[in-house]
């Protein structure tokens, strides 16, 4: 028997040949790996500059998605001064601009709701991004109604443009509707500025207006059992009225919302409410029922 080939030494033919064909594979696969680290470097700043990009994609969307509410803010904050406006000066031509004005929070708020919508459904986002959109679209829901009761009051004015209107009952009007507005200046500077202390101010400062609308709701009631052919008159001032309140009951669920986007929870106490007229006329006729 002669001398058995040392693989592991590579000797003899045979090993030199088994020795070459593994040099050959040993050599492929260096290249293959030098190949693949060459391009890692490469591929993985590829992959973070993509990430970098659908990020500051993601940011611009919602900060656009803040932009449309603050857009729809500012005009529900001029209606709502316009129909005031409108009413207080009989000025009939104000107060068809405040009805004008209503499509376009109506377009804004359409405009939210799609936006929403397609970045839940593109970005899947969570935790405090998710509590941003749903923020921004229960906003410009209540923004939305703000436009609508706006341009209640201007129909109001409209009705009444040709009308003398009584001082004392335009005076308790005009405090309800300079509180109001402010109420809705107030709540969209907490959301522009992200302040919780200061939603929770306007949320405890609404039964304010509720005691307001108290006030002239009996006023109006009075004046028309005293001019009961002027009940007309009354009825009108009486809506518009009611739409101011309601003004501050949409201030106040913002303000509510402004507080859950930043705490992340609802606000635990019960809403202070002290709108009574609800009640009114059923105590007087207790009232009279007694006598």
């Amino acid at each position: 028997m002669g001398t058995p080939t040392n693989y592991r030494n590579f000797e003899g033919t045979a090993g030199c040949e088994s020795a070459n064909v593994l040099n050959a594979r040993s050599a492929q696969q260096r290249r293959y790996l030098w190949t693949w680290a060459d391009l890692l470097p490469h591929l993985s700043g590829e992959e973070e500059a993509v990430d970098e990009h659908s990020m500051r994609a993601y940011d611009a969307e919602l900060k656009s998605l803040d932009a449309m509410v603050a857009q729809m803010g500012g005009l529900a904050e001029h209606a709502l001064g316009q129909a005031i406006d409108a009413l207080l000066n009989r000025n009939p031509d104000l107060a068809e601009a405040t009805r004008e004005k209503d499509k376009d929070i109506d377009r804004l708020e359409r405009a939210v709701d799609e936006n929403a919508v397609s970045i839940i459904a593109r970005r899947q986002p969570v935790a405090s991004d998710l509590r941003q959109i749903v923020t921004a679209i229960r906003i410009a829901g209540d923004l939305e109604r703000i436009g609508d009761l706006a341009k209640n009051i201007a129909k109001r004015a409209m009705a009444i443009a040709g009308e003398q209107h009584p001082k004392q009952v335009m005076t308790g009007f005009k405090h309800i509707g300079e509180a109001a507005m402010r109420q809705l200046k107030e709540v969209l500077d907490a959301y522009s500025q992200r302040d919780a202390d200061a939603a929770v101010g306007v949320w405890q400062r609404d039964q304010e207006i509720d005691a307001m609308y108290n006030s002239l709701y009996a006023e109006l009631l009075q004046a028309m059992m005293e001019e009961p052919q002027r009940a007309g008159l009354y009825a009108h001032l009486l809506f518009g009225a009611k739409n101011i309140e309601r003004i501050g009951d949409h201030a106040t669920n913002i303000a509510e919302t402004i507080y859950y986007l930043i705490q992340g929870k609802v606000l635990g106490e019960e809403r202070p409410k002290s709108d009574r007229t609800s009640q009114t006329l059923l105590l007087s006729q207790a009232g009279k029922e007694r006598g």
